[in-house]
């Protein structure tokens, strides 16, 4: 897809998160690190407001990322935009931690938890061109090894696919989401009960947050970009400390 005259870009209801405009519609992400890709997407580069002025933008693959897809499939908020802190959990090479790290800028933070050594080679890699990237290769089952690393966060993104997630998620939450902070989780059906229908196990899914003081807010399937996928979204409240 190449820039200039031909594509205009314009801002999608999502604050940091672009519409491109041209012969084919993409969603993009203003590149934080103009002049690099990180896993061979399609950049494109058109004219700033100052003169002789480029802005670079990296195409957002929903294939690729359920979090665009989850943008694609209509979900109300995902609650990450500039200058948002993000716990990101399951973080894998770094794709989607890359358009997370465009979207929340250089006053934002990605905090990106990867079990895997493999994938988080490749996380490392891209984190020291962004700055904003902070790679942590620990278990997201146990936060308390990484919890010197990481603040009070505003938003929790989990793409773990592991059967106990909802748990994962909130004693994530416990740690380091503040309260009336968010959460977006995404749920693969087959990772947690490959043998019930998947609205079944999302609505299971569902429950478990709640148990875990997470209240879901918003519900999208991600069809068509990941079959038997879900993006839940909603907010941590703690319960109310007794008075004494």
């Amino acid at each position: 897809m190449k820039g200039g005259a031909k594509v205009v870009i314009e801002q999608h209801r999502h604050e940091g998160v672009f519409i491109a405009r041209g012969k084919e519609d993409a969603l993009v992400t203003k590149n934080m690190v103009p002049g690099e890709s990180v896993y061979g997407e399609k950049r494109i580069s058109v004219e700033g407001p100052n003169e002789g002025e480029k802005i670079e933008y990296r195409v957002w693959n929903p294939f690729r990322s359920k979090l665009a897809a989850s943008v694609l499939a209509g979900v109300d908020n995902i609650h990450i935009k500039p200058g948002s802190r993000v716990l990101y959990l399951g973080a894998a090479s770094g794709t989607s931690v890359s358009h997370v790290s465009d979207i929340v800028g250089p006053e934002g933070v990605v905090y990106a938890v990867e079990f895997s050594h493999r994938s988080g080679r490749d996380l490392v890699n891209m984190a020291k061109k962004r700055p904003n990237v902070i790679p942590i290769i620990e278990d997201a089952r146990h936060p308390q090894k990484y919890r010197m690393l990481v603040p009070m966060v505003d938003t929790i993104f989990a793409d773990v696919a592991q059967p106990d997630q909802a748990r994962i998620v909130g004693i994530n939450a416990q740690y380091f989401l503040k309260n009336s902070g968010n959460f977006v989780i995404s749920i693969k059906a087959s990772c947690i009960d490959s043998t019930a229908p998947p609205e079944a196990v999302f609505a299971r899914e569902v429950k478990k947050l709640q148990e875990q003081v997470l209240k879901p807010r918003e519900q999208v399937t991600l069809e068509p970009y990941e079959r038997d996928h879900a993006m839940v979204v909603g907010v941590y409240r703690p319960a109310p400390k007794k008075k004494q």
